[in-house]
């Protein structure tokens, strides 16, 4: 993608509405604690005193906003707490830029590694680093700076006090997570009516896994509703798919593909239903003519063998999701059972033992080539480099400029760019509405901190509507806030658009001259994926080698790891067709293709994961000798990969070969799911291996490709179709 296209998508994300839906009694709770704060500080102290007792109530707020699976109230309580120590120690340096600087650096640095930990940690330290960059403002007191301070960590305790007392949609986040693998598998079996292939994300069961890890304190408190779906849903996937493909399930034509068409519809309005009732904690209603279809006993059922056992697993999983989103199945009864607390849920470590958690994630990303560490040394160059440049400036409030580049700063390009745009227009429509009130109304604090207080309110309700309509608000409510502390408007609206656009400049210029591209990574991601399912493969082989409980477990970890890399590959996949970067090592129509085929591979090796033998079986030793291959072969070919090599599955294809020569095969299934795993393999062979001289013309056809397809947008002879 060309610079000139790239910018194109950057302001159409950056101005783009979200659809999601809005919590607005979360919003007024988070604001009516900005608001207590800020009357209490009128009321007992002075203006200026409220203005910037509001900021901890404010930012903390906005972190309960995030997607984070703890309480909002830790949440609220660690967003205050980070925001007084960095104001006091703000404080203690502001004096002199010689102290400032070097710790306005190492702050910054220190809250660009918190993006190792998630996006939910990266954000709420970026705060930290505005809240330091307001403290050049505070008066040369020490006992003065202490109590802004604990009035800033006062507006947390608020916001979690609120958060206690009046609870909204307790375990929503949890609940929403649950509902979406749920949704997400009945939609995938709504696919698979019309698309035996199609192939099935699992982002949200990977989401819904994250959400179950819960600390014991959080697991005493857990709905009874939330232990048993997710398991039953990763269970489903595998189950749906082998039903619907002709090669292992029902039929590609005739009765027994229109009876597996009806199982699969009633399996997807049985998943919807449960995923409402766990959303929204009512009872479960599915459709009669649903239930009616659940039934393969019968003398009449068209479907046999393989594709009748596996409509009969599908009812079984299905009465177990029934019952346990109703609260009464038997994952309930044992979540309350006797026995080792690690037994019953995902542990999630307490806030208490997370440093050791924090020292390993921050150390995994301590190398050159991650974008985590060039996300820091980028915010540890700009938020010094920008209160340098702005503070010369004849404007006040100069530190508007640094904090500006803090808080639309991302570790990836496009995020980075598109918050730039959203934050300059959300920033120039708050800052003309609300100054024009301002001049309208006349100075008059108490009123202005109530129009602070509700531009807060529709900030929140808008803060996951889109970026740009969020600032908006935000940008008024800054206004008010200084027109409440006794500023002059006339002064509000020149700075704040001008320093503004000066963070957001110093913000996209730091990451043309020191980037963290996707787009070189791409061969080195889908080497890590082909190797994970490789793994993945054979750990399900092996349990038809040797049908045992240990099996059954290691498939479980490759099975994770395999979704892991996937999803890292996604990723950067999505990021590299944003960038305006030439494409390096593959081309988008090549890392299509490869994806193609490595989601064939994935399926082909669910489908034999569907029908694993029970443990004690009779054994396949065949497929012991399949999965050493499979295993090594992968293994080998990420090597390849990785280094520009061409991929050889010359052992896979010996030990296919082998096979074909066994005597006694038992399972038709699994030898059918080998066949397919080859043909994937080969595809994705032919979709890698080019000569030295072939990749050179590659690369240039590509460009050629994009820029033709730019030219036919351009006079609107055609679509033009995004590069990598």
């Amino acid at each position: 993608m060309r610079w000139l296209r790239a910018l194109g998508e950057v302001v159409r994300s950056g101005l783009s509405i979200e659809e999601t839906r809005l919590e607005p009694l979360l919003a007024l709770r988070t604001a009516a604690g900005v608001g207590l704060v800020i009357g209490a500080a009128l009321w007992l102290a002075s203006p200026p005193f409220a203005a910037s007792a509001a900021l901890g109530a404010f930012s903390a707020g906005a972190a309960t906003f995030q997607r984070t699976w703890r309480p909002r109230k830790v949440i609220a309580l660690g967003a205050g707490a980070g925001l007084a120590l960095s104001t006091f120690v703000g404080y203690l340096a502001a004096g002199r830029l010689v102290t400032l600087l070097p710790l306005l650096a190492v702050w910054a640095f220190a809250a660009g590694m918190a993006w190792a930990l998630g996006s939910t940690a990266g954000i709420v330290a970026a705060t930290t680093v505005g809240s330091m960059l307001v403290t050049v403002t505070l008066p040369t007191s020490l006992g003065v700076a202490l109590e802004h301070a604990g009035v800033i960590a006062l507006g947390g305790v608020a916001q979690a006090a609120l958060i206690l007392l009046f609870p909204v949609r307790r375990w929503g986040a949890h609940r929403d997570a649950l509902a979406d693998a749920l949704a997400a598998v009945a939609d995938y079996a709504r696919r698979l009516q019309h698309d035996p292939a199609a192939t099935f994300d699992p982002e949200p069961l990977m989401t819904a896994r994250d959400a179950a890890a819960v600390t014991p304190a959080q697991a005493r408190t857990r709905p009874p509703a939330l232990h048993g779906p997710r398991g039953l849903a990763e269970r489903m996937v595998p189950v749906v798919a082998a039903l619907a493909d002709p090669d292992v399930g029902a039929p590609a034509a005739g009765p027994g593909r229109d009876r597996a068409r009806e199982l699969l519809n009633a399996a997807a309005d049985v998943l919807d239903a449960a995923a409402r009732s766990i959303r929204r904690g009512t009872p479960t209603e599915v459709p009669p003519r649903s239930t009616d279809v659940l039934r393969v006993d019968g003398q009449g059922e068209v479907l046999e063998g393989p594709a009748r056992h596996t409509a009969e697993e599908l009812v079984r999983l299905l009465a177990e999701a029934l019952e346990v989103a109703e609260g009464v199945g038997a994952y309930d009864r044992a979540s309350t059972s006797s026995g080792p607390a690690s037994a019953r849920f995902l542990v999630r470590p307490t806030m208490f033992r997370l440093l050791p958690v924090v020292v390993r994630a921050v150390r995994r990303e301590l190398r050159r080539d991650s974008p985590v560490l060039r996300h820091a040394v980028r915010l540890a160059a700009v938020a010094p480099l920008g209160y340098l440049i702005a503070s010369p400036l004849p404007v006040g409030h100069g530190y508007w400029a640094p904090i500006a580049s803090v808080m639309v700063m991302r570790p990836d390009f496009h995020r980075t760019y598109a918050r730039a745009v959203g934050r300059l227009a959300g920033t120039l429509v708050g800052v003309a509405l609300a100054t024009g009130m301002v001049r309208a109304i006349g100075p008059d604090a108490h009123l202005f901190g109530a129009l602070a207080v509700v531009s807060a309110a529709l900030s929140y309700t808008l803060l996951r509507t889109g970026y740009a309509y969020s600032q908006c608000f935000t940008a008024a409510y800054v206004v008010f806030l200084l027109g409440m502390g006794g500023h002059a408007w006339e002064q509000t609206v020149p700075e704040r658009v001008v320093l503004t656009l000066l963070g957001g400049a110093l913000a996209m210029l730091a990451y043309v001259v020191f980037p963290a591209w996707e787009t070189p990574r791409l061969p080195g991601r889908l080497a890590d994926w082909l190797a994970a399912n490789g793994r993945y493969a054979a750990a399900v082989l092996r349990g038809y080698a040797e049908p045992t409980q240990k099996h059954r477990a290691d498939l479980r970890r490759a099975l994770l790891a395999s979704r892991e890399a996937r999803a890292a590959w996604q990723e950067a996949y999505d990021r590299a067709r944003q960038e305006p970067v030439r494409p390096r090592g593959l081309t988008s129509r090549e890392a299509e293709d490869a994806q193609e085929a490595l989601w064939g591979f994935d399926r082909a090796t669910m489908l034999m994961e569907s029908h694993l033998p029970a443990a004690g079986s009779r054994p396949t030793p065949e497929a012991e000798r399949f999965a050493e291959a499979l295993e090594a072969d992968t293994a080998q070919a990420a090597d390849d990969m990785r280094e520009h090599r061409n991929p050889d599955w010359g052992r896979v294809a010996e030990a296919l070969h082998a096979w074909e020569g066994a005597a006694g095969d038992r399972s038709p299934v699994l030898r059918r799911g080998a066949e397919l795993q080859k043909k994937a393999l080969d595809n994705l062979a032919t979709a890698v291996s080019r000569t030295p001289l072939e990749r050179d013309v590659g690369s240039a056809r590509e460009e050629q490709r994009v820029r033709a397809a730019l030219a036919a947008e351009g006079d609107g002879s055609g679509p033009a179709r995004g590069g990598g």
